[in-house]
Order: C-alpha cells, then sequence, then structure tokens
C-alpha cells in the first residue's frame, strides 16, 4: 500500500470544463467534439480522485489508531508505577466547610474539674483584684490555671483603696461594665435582683476557651457560707459546713433564647442542672448572666447572699477579698457532695475535603527498599509477580512545586492489589 506522502507526489488529473457556446443543436463543429470527449473522460479522471483520498483516509486512521494504542499503552504504565495523582478541582476538592467542634474545656480536653487550688506565686497587689484557680496543687509539676475569680462592686465597696482614688472592687467592676455592657448602662441587672452594685465575676482562661463557651454546657456548684465567715476572705474561717447546702447553675439557653448585646449573646444564670435542665422552670432562681462569646459568668452579690450566705464585705475601704468567698464556695462544693465545675468550649471550624481516588491499575507497587531484591530489582514476594500487592499507610499533599503541605496517616494500613479500588478522604481543618 503506497503512503500517504507517495500518494500525495503523484501527478494530479485534472478536469477539463466546457463552454457551453450558443450554436444550434443540429450543427457539429471541432470544438463541440472536443466537449464530448472531455465530457466522457471526466468519470474515469473523478473515480481515481476519489479512490486516492480513500487511500489516504485510510491510512490516517490507521496511524490514528497507533497513536492512540500508543496513548493508552503509555497510561497503563504510568498508572502502573505512578508516584502522585493530580486533584480535579472540580471532583476531588470540597472546601469553605463549616461545622461547630465542642470539647471540654479544662485541661487535657476534659469536661469535669473536680480539684481546685490558687497560687502562692501571685503577688498581694494581685490578689487584691482577682485569684487564679489551678487543678491542682501549684508545688506539683503540670498544675495550670484554668479560670479567674473577681469580685467586683460599682461604689468600690468591699476593698481598700489604699491611697488610690479607685478601689480593687470598683476598677473590676468598671472594666466588666465596659466589657459585657451597652454604653449606655451603667449597673448590672439581673433578672434575680435588678439592678445591682456588687458582683462575682468567673472568667474563663482564653486557651481554653478557644471561639466562645458552649451556652447549655456548664454547670457549677456553690456551697453556702459558713455563718461564722471572717471579714476578710482570705481567713481560714471563709469555709462551708458540713450541713450547708449545694446548689447547681446553669444557663437558660435551653427554655429562653438569648438576649443579644453589644458585647453577643446573654442568658440568665439560673438553678438547674445539665441532666435535669431548669429547674422549676416555670419560675426559676435568677442568679446573673452568662456572657458565652467573651468566656464570662457575672454572678449577682445580692442573690448569693440571699441564697448561700455569702455575707459579701460591702465595707467602705474594707480589706474583704470577696472573690475568695466565691472560691470556697466551689471547691466547698466539691468536698461535700464530690460536684465539680462541668464546662465545654465551642469553635466553628472550616474544612477542607480532599478525596483520593486510587483505581484498580494504580498504586499496586511500593518503592519501599523491601519490596524488591537483588542488582536488577526483582519483586521479593514471588506471590506478588503477576499479582503485586502494596499497603498504603499515608497520604502525602504537595503543592505544585512538588512541596510535600500535609501528611495523613490510615487508622491501619490499607491492602490495594488490581483487584482493588480505594477512595479515601483527608480532611484539613484550618
Amino acid at each position: 500500500m503506497k503512503t500517504i506522502k507517495q500518494l500525495k507526489r503523484q501527478q494530479r488529473l485534472g478536469i477539463v470544463r466546457t463552454t457551453n457556446n450558443q450554436t444550434s443543436p443540429a450543427s457539429s463543429s471541432p470544438t463541440s467534439a472536443a466537449n464530448q470527449v472531455a465530457t466522457a473522460a471526466a468519470a474515469p479522471v473523478a473515480d481515481t480522485a476519489n479512490s486516492i483520498n480513500a487511500q489516504v483516509q485510510a491510512l490516517a486512521q490507521v496511524l490514528a489508531n497507533e497513536i492512540v494504542a500508543e496513548q493508552q499503552q503509555l497510561q497503563v504504565l504510568a498508572r502502573n508505577g505512578r508516584v502522585f495523582t493530580k486533584f480535579d478541582p472540580v471532583n476531588d476538592i470540597i472546601d469553605n466547610q463549616t461545622e461547630t467542634v465542642t470539647a471540654g474545656l479544662w485541661s487535657s480536653g476534659v469536661a469535669s474539674l473536680t480539684t481546685f487550688f490558687t497560687s502562692s506565686a501571685q503577688t498581694t497587689s494581685q490578689k487584691r483584684y482577682y485569684v487564679d484557680v489551678l487543678d491542682g496543687d501549684p508545688s506539683i509539676t503540670g498544675s495550670v490555671d484554668q479560670f479567674a475569680l473577681a469580685y467586683g462592686n460599682a461604689l468600690g465597696s468591699g476593698s481598700s483603696n489604699l491611697g488610690n482614688s479607685d478601689s480593687p472592687s470598683k476598677a473590676i467592676y468598671g472594666q466588666y461594665r465596659q466589657l459585657l455592657l451597652n454604653p449606655t448602662d451603667s449597673r448590672f441587672t439581673t433578672a434575680g435582683s435588678g439592678s445591682t452594685d456588687s458582683i462575682y465575676v468567673i472568667n474563663f482562661k482564653r486557651n481554653r476557651l478557644k471561639e466562645r463557651l458552649d451556652a447549655g454546657n456548664f454547670e457549677i456548684a456553690l456551697a453556702a457560707m459558713s455563718a461564722s465567715a471572717d471579714t476578710n476572705a482570705t481567713g481560714s474561717n471563709v469555709a462551708v459546713t458540713g450541713s450547708s447546702p449545694v446548689i447547681q447553675l446553669i444557663d437558660d439557653s435551653s427554655t429562653t433564647s438569648a438576649t443579644t448585646t453589644d458585647s453577643g449573646k446573654v442568658f440568665n444564670i439560673v438553678s438547674g442542672s445539665i441532666n435535669n435542665g431548669v429547674f422549676n422552670s416555670s419560675t426559676p432562681v435568677y442568679y446573673g448572666l452568662a456572657y458565652p462569646d467573651h468566656g464570662t459568668l457575672i454572678l449577682d452579690g445580692k442573690m448569693l447572699d440571699q441564697q448561700l450566705d455569702f455575707q459579701t464585705n460591702t465595707g467602705s475601704n474594707s480589706e474583704g477579698n470577696n472573690h475568695y468567698r466565691l472560691f470556697h464556695s466551689i471547691s466547698g462544693s466539691a468536698a461535700l457532695e464530690s460536684l465539680g465545675f462541668l464546662a465545654r468550649n465551642s469553635e466553628k471550624i472550616a474544612s477542607t475535603h480532599y478525596f483520593v481516588r486510587i483505581k484498580n491499575a494504580e498504586y499496586n507497587f511500593s518503592n519501599n527498599p523491601s519490596y524488591t531484591t537483588g542488582s536488577d530489582g526483582l519483586i521479593a514476594q514471588s506471590t506478588f509477580i503477576g499479582d503485586p500487592k502494596a499497603y498504603i499507610t499515608t497520604v502525602g499533599l504537595y503543592s505544585n512545586a512538588n512541596e510535600l503541605l500535609a501528611v495523613a496517616k490510615l487508622s491501619k494500613p490499607l491492602l490495594k492489589s488490581f483487584q482493588r479500588e480505594a477512595l479515601i478522604r483527608v480532611k484539613l481543618d484550618f
């Protein structure tokens, strides 16, 4: 069979065009005779051209089939020896997926704190404003701050001004008023006692809070104070007795929608428990306000005095250290009834999902040195010859510049062979 190039070099046979002269049909001349000869010759010339075109098309089809077969063979070889696969951005990658994740707020992700210690590392000046609460004895390595307690009074009562214009309690009240209240509000107002000058503050450590306190998932137990409590709450006589009642407090997010203010969502703190919900939900007892977006609980000092006999020191220029009363109440409830401080944090996580699709002919060989033997690189396991197998343990994600960006470990090795396909979903959180 001639090649396409030979056919193209063959001399082309033209077709003689005829001119339609206006003569009588009965007339006959040399010109009309030549036209008849040209017309008669046109048919075999056309057949020859069609034959050449057909041969050209047949050869072109053969070459096209050879190219396709070669590409398919190269693709099979590439798949068998493939060391990476490019993601299809449309079908293999799903980004901007958000979900809310909650976890235990305390160290190591636990949700219940049952041991409470204060630190002697705080200076006397610091203790006048707040007290840090640890999860273990400060002298033991690994004990970490969990939350802080403070007392605030709008008038500065319950603390000594020490010659300053503002006492610690007034500074604390002013700080949280600016942080949590609307600009036009000068006092915290609770459903328990209305406008109050006296507040106790629980402030969770920022690194444990993540984005916010998980509303509906905190519970704090408080014990009543001893009737003979000292006016200075740092004294050893400020404690709870064995007969003291213990109350549990939660927010009312399970029964009431949040109030939205400049500082975010606000819930009431009421008597209740996570397991049983709000106690007496028709007429609950209100103890304060919860600000989950800030990780802050504001307890109404008036209500703690009425319900738990806190005996808050509200004397003028008096060193009361009232925040220690709250510490003794929290730690005392754990000692009396083994009730811990329950809390969870919450955060929204943006995720990207990568779908790693492994077809049957792909990734059936391993580049592990133990897979081959000898200088020729023969497959060490004879049963793998003709039926190779590999175990996938790790998925690496690379940039276009072949830079390793992330590594995903499978929980257990995944068997791969010509009879098996796999779909692995890799999730990256940001």
